[in-house]
């Protein structure tokens, strides 16, 4: 069976940025280069484009983004009105591009994916695949510390039931009917990792060697990374509720065994005043109880959240070429 498409498509790239005005001159210069070889190889569109997402940054971003917009036909730029976070960025960029674009990749501003496996993505669609996730070989580039939150995350997540793709962050190719799909998934609990492979259209990998970022900070303190962590947890799974079940059951089973053990002490005249036993059991009990409230609070948020169905990012200025002519179009809404 032959799934080659013959037709050049569109290919938009869409580019989350939050306060990346260090970075965004260089990124911009190598998307365009492959941009650029791209349509001289016939493989993507001459109308294909990167989109800057302006993530409600502080910095210079947007003003960068303007610079670069008129002289620079591949640049299309789109502000939010606030911070949104990144995942709810990307998913603006993603719905707005779907309505240009065939075939969308999604990349971070910082240049630590490699932007020269964009063209390994094309060439997979083109052999029929639908969504295309860009793999790490290795995290070299990366700290100890970050290399065993990272590994320590993609195990919890499969042990939770959360099917993601290992070592794969939110670099990806997908194609209009796959970007149509995911348009279906409204939530306020945005988890792109661990939605895209629900939508179970055919995919593949491409690997490549990360990078260290080219300039900048990383804006994913810690205490973001356990954040995000619990997120996706939380959103995409039930199993930490099921293991509050399982802790219950068996704190239940040893209650019983201790009070036969005591009922029987007593009997026999064996009673011994246990005061350490009783205020270690009392702790241990209560902070039991305090983490499965916490952890059910969290779920009864998520609930509070999505039931209000408010909208996660207004957009506040495009920056798109109109027949030819670039222009400055301003709208709100999300």
């Amino acid at each position: 069976m032959n799934n080659m498409r013959d037709t050049v498509p569109t290919l938009y790239i869409v580019v989350p940025c939050y306060n990346e005005e260090e970075v965004l001159p260089e990124t911009i210069s190598r998307l365009s280069d492959v941009l650029s070889r791209l349509v001289e190889k016939r493989m993507v569109h001459a109308d294909s484009a990167m989109l800057l997402v302006d993530d409600g940054s502080h910095d210079n971003t947007w003003m960068v983004i303007e610079e670069h917009f008129r002289p620079n036909p591949y640049v299309k730029g789109l502000k939010l009105a606030r911070n949104a976070g990144h995942q709810h960025a990307l998913f603006a960029g993603l719905m707005y591009a779907k309505e240009y674009a065939d075939i969308v990749i999604s990349i971070d501003a910082d240049l630590q994916d490699d932007v020269d496996v964009i063209e390994d993505m094309v060439s997979k669609y083109r052999e029929g695949y639908e969504v295309v996730y860009g793999v790490r070989n290795n995290r070299m580039t990366d700290t100890f510390f970050k290399r065993f939150t990272a590994q320590t995350f993609y195990g919890l997540m499969e042990k939770m039931g959360a099917n993601i793709v290992y070592n794969h962050a939110d670099y990806r190719l997908l194609s209009k009917r796959a970007l149509n799909q995911l348009s279906l998934y409204q939530e306020q609990n945005l988890f792109l990792r661990g939605i895209i492979p629900m939508i179970g259209l055919r995919s593949t990998e491409v690997s490549y060697d990360r990078a260290k970022r080219f300039a900048g900070k990383s804006k994913y303190s810690l205490k973001k990374m356990l954040s995000f962590a619990f997120d996706g947890i939380t959103s995409l799974s039930v199993t930490p509720i099921r293991y509050i079940t399982g802790a219950g059951l068996i704190m239940s089973i040893v209650s019983l065994l201790v009070g036969g053990y005591s009922l029987i002490s007593h009997i026999l005249g064996h009673v011994v005043t246990g005061w350490t036993s009783l205020i270690v059991s009392i702790w241990l009990i209560g902070g039991i109880q305090l983490i499965s409230l916490g952890l059910i609070g969290e779920y009864i948020g998520k609930i509070y959240q999505e039931s209000k169905r408010r909208p996660t990012y207004h957009i506040e200025a495009v920056l798109q070429a109109k027949q030819g002519l670039h222009g400055n179009l301003r709208e709100s809404g999300g």
